[in-house]
């Protein structure tokens, strides 16, 4: 697909947002609108195939995301976001590179509701930062299992009870192995499946 090729070719390099500048970024947000407009599966809830599963950020514009890059003597590595719609949970798992045996990790577990063909609710229920050895992880999957099985990480590892802590996603764009969502904040996000 031309447009798809048009995207991936214009975030290519960019470091997920990191690298780039005003007119990289309007090139780009001007290809992912020609994709969403042709988006090949309008009611994305409905396609568990799809949308279940472990996504890899390839580009966003969340500056809360994008901001991790900024700590010092780190480097934002990785960002997967988990997919579990029968169970309506995401995970999401940020990596952060930097001093050897000294690496990162942020991660918020959230419940969803849809409330639309394509928006979900999305309600932070726990949020955990430390360091990757201390914490044990291994990979994004292992992690998710042992935050499920309820394991209390050696980390900074607290339920959100806050009820502002909630916020909204459109997945305007979903096939095979790509997706593409924009938040409550104005934030872009696009994801290829692992």
């Amino acid at each position: 697909m031309i447009g798809k090729t048009t995207l991936l070719e214009a975030i290519a390099g960019k470091n997920r947002g990191i690298l780039g500048n005003t007119t990289d970024q309007t090139a780009i947000l001007a290809a992912i609108a020609q994709l969403e407009d042709r988006n090949p599966t309008p009611r994305p809830l409905e396609a568990t195939n799809k949308l279940d599963g472990n996504w890899r950020l390839l580009y966003t514009t969340s500056q809360d995301l994008l901001r991790l890059n900024q700590i010092p003597f780190a480097r934002l590595g990785q960002v997967y976001q988990y997919v579990q719609v029968q169970n309506a949970k995401i995970f999401n798992i940020a990596e952060v590179e930097g001093v050897p045996f000294l690496e990162g990790l942020v991660s918020v577990a959230a419940r969803f509701e849809p409330v639309s063909e394509r928006r979900v609710n999305v309600k932070f229920e726990r949020f955990i930062i430390g360091l990757q050895r201390l914490a044990g992880y291994q990979t994004p999957n292992d992690f998710i299992q042992q935050i499920e099985s309820g394991k209390k990480f050696t980390a900074i590892d607290f339920s959100i009870q806050n009820r502002e802590q909630r916020g909204w996603l459109d997945i305007t764009y979903l096939d095979d192995d790509l997706r593409i969502g924009r938040g409550n904040e104005g934030s872009v996000f696009v994801l290829a499946k692992c």
